[in-house]
């Protein structure tokens, strides 16, 4: 009862206070001072980002066993090299913003799911699509800028096979207490090509091919590429943790 009391006093004093105020300068912030960011120009990352392909090498992946990735760097781009697995990030991440651009082969040689298809998954368990969804009807929970089989796109801002598409991700990861519960769940902010196609949807567990999501307890994990048998490309890849 007193803690109420002390609230509702706590409350009447602010609104007099509230009223009272005539000067601009009551309610200015000074302090902290956001720090400077120089913005990247001419797809080149910002100045606080962590870069993890330039174009020059695969230094920033392993495979899923810790050993040098072998998908092919070529031209500044790196591509898929079919039958090698999936390559991850030698470093963990937690929140972040993530940047990436990808480009689906030029020749279509399938439909639905097995066109341009690849995946970008968070903390390694958590899967945006990556996918040529150009007039390619596949479910639309699995096409591109899904949250795999959890959350299909607002719209599809797919462009044509062969074409560089970009994604700008924002993702808080869950939280868990220290027995292992999950108290907060995942959400994801994806912009495709400039279209916002996730926002701010909630990441239910783990994107599974089959059966339900789960919610074993991690922190920070690496950032993973999949390798779905398809020639799917990659260039510019930064993130600037959150």
């Amino acid at each position: 009862m007193k803690n109420l009391i002390f609230l509702f006093v706590a409350l009447i004093l602010m609104q007099s206070v509230s009223a009272q105020t005539t000067d601009p300068k009551d309610t200015e912030v000074w302090e902290p001072e956001p720090k400077v960011v120089t913005p990247g120009k001419m797809n080149t990352a910002p100045s606080d980002a962590i870069v993890i392909f330039d174009g020059k090498n695969l230094d920033a992946f392993t495979d899923l066993s810790g050993n040098p990735a072998s998908w092919t760097v070529a031209d500044g781009v790196l591509t898929v090299k079919p039958g090698t697995g999936d390559i991850q990030t030698r470093q963990y991440f937690g929140d972040m913003q993530l940047h990436l651009e990808w480009r689906s082969p030029k020749v279509v040689e399938s439909e639905g799911q097995g066109r341009g298809n690849s995946g970008v998954f968070l903390q390694s368990r958590y899967e945006v699509q990556i996918l040529d969804s150009y007039r390619n009807r596949t479910y639309s929970n699995g096409q591109a800028g899904s949250v795999y089989k959890q959350h299909m796109p607002l719209v599809n801002a797919s462009v044509a096979p062969g074409e560089w598409e970009v994604y700008d991700i924002i993702f808080r990861a869950p939280r868990f207490n220290k027995d292992g519960i999950k108290t907060s769940s995942a959400y994801v902010t994806v912009i495709h090509n400039g279209v916002v196609i996730q926002n701010h949807s909630e990441i239910k567990g783990t994107t599974e091919y089959i059966g339900m999501p789960k919610n074993e307890a991690h922190g920070k994990a690496p950032i993973k590429l999949q390798d779905h048998s398809n020639l799917v490309s990659y260039r510019n890849i930064w993130v600037r943790e959150l």
